[in-house]
């Protein structure tokens, strides 16, 4: 792990730095990004559940999804995507159309208005994370954005995989 006071050469791993500590320092610090996330979307102009939220995030990336994708992509039961649906539907962020092969098969799609809210929400947080970031030196903000490459080049597996608890 680097360390800010680190002039970036190798050294040796102190005792803060074993990874069971640095997951529990990250684990705090996604609950506090966590925290800040759902404040900004509280924000919002018009207040989403995080169900909601993720289920219009989810018909942003897949566009067209049916109800059974959309269930699958939140894990939740075709019931409850299927009442999700209606809320987001009344409240004019979702719509629904058939299928123009499948007459059985109705997809889900943004509306305009759904867009609009999912825009809003990510410059919400986008400025209360840049709030958050200015707050710390540019040796830290650059610190923070190389491990945070290094850990998503870890878990993509660009890196090879971290020894499993039970080998140690």
């Amino acid at each position: 792990m680097t360390r800010l006071d680190d002039s970036g050469g190798d050294r040796v791993e102190g005792p803060g730095d074993s990874p069971d500590t640095v997951a529990l320092e990250i684990a705090d610090a996604v609950e506090s990004l966590t925290n800040l996330w759902s404040l900004a979307a509280q924000e919002s102009a018009l207040r989403l559940s995080p169900h909601q939220l993720r289920a219009l995030r989810a018909l942003e990336a897949a566009p067209d999804l049916n109800l059974t994708g959309l269930a699958e992509r939140l894990d939740i039961g075709l019931p409850t995507a299927s009442r999700l649906c209606d809320r987001l539907e009344a409240a004019g962020m979702l719509e629904r159309k058939l299928h123009p092969e499948k007459r059985r098969e109705v997809r889900l799609s943004l509306t305009v208005q759904g867009r609009r809210v999912l825009d809003d929400v990510a410059e919400r947080r986008t400025q209360a994370l840049t709030v958050a970031l200015r707050a710390m030196e540019p040796a830290e903000r650059s610190a923070l954005s190389r491990g945070m490459q290094a850990f998503f080049a870890a878990r993509s597996g660009a890196l090879p995989p971290a020894e499993p608890p039970d080998a140690r």
